[in-house]
């Protein structure tokens, strides 16, 4: 039993190393804490596989440079409401996209980020299209 309290100890900072980095942004008094999928492993993988999210917990996409993107919900297990957002923040469009789906859902226009957060976070909180996302300026380059 010790030696595998031990293993697993040694694992930990292996594994918290493997976390998402996040990143904190807003919606006017709304909280997100944003993990960060910046390069194409991370983008690729997004949210698959999780069981649950916390509320205030999302993921923004970011992509090198404006394009029109695609998301499916190919092996994620939980639903989500994704914001596509322009240079600025601006939410550009919102869509909900149900678990296990392999539906494409583009932006209407070119694009660099998107948000994933848990299904009906935007609209709960009165967030449409033409809202602003805070704290873009403090994300890495996408790669």
């Amino acid at each position: 039993m010790k030696s595998l309290l031990l293993v697993l100890l040694l694992l930990l900072p292996s594994a918290a190393a493997l976390a998402a980095p996040t990143i904190e942004l807003s919606a006017g008094m709304h909280r997100i804490e944003a993990e960060v999928a910046s390069n194409n492993a991370e983008r690729a993988t997004g949210l698959m596989n999780r069981p649950s999210m916390p509320m205030q917990r999302g993921m923004l996409f970011i992509f090198p440079e404006a394009a029109v993107q695609c998301f499916w919900m190919k092996n994620t297990l939980i639903p989500l409401s994704i914001a596509f957002l322009d240079d600025s923040g601006r939410i550009v469009q919102i869509a909900d996209m149900q678990p296990q789906s392999l539906d494409n859902h583009c932006s209407i226009k070119p694009v660099r980020f998107a948000l994933e957060m848990n299904a009906g976070w935007f609209k709960s909180r009165g967030l449409a299209a033409g809202a602003r996302i805070s704290g873009l300026d403090k994300t890495p380059p996408g790669r």
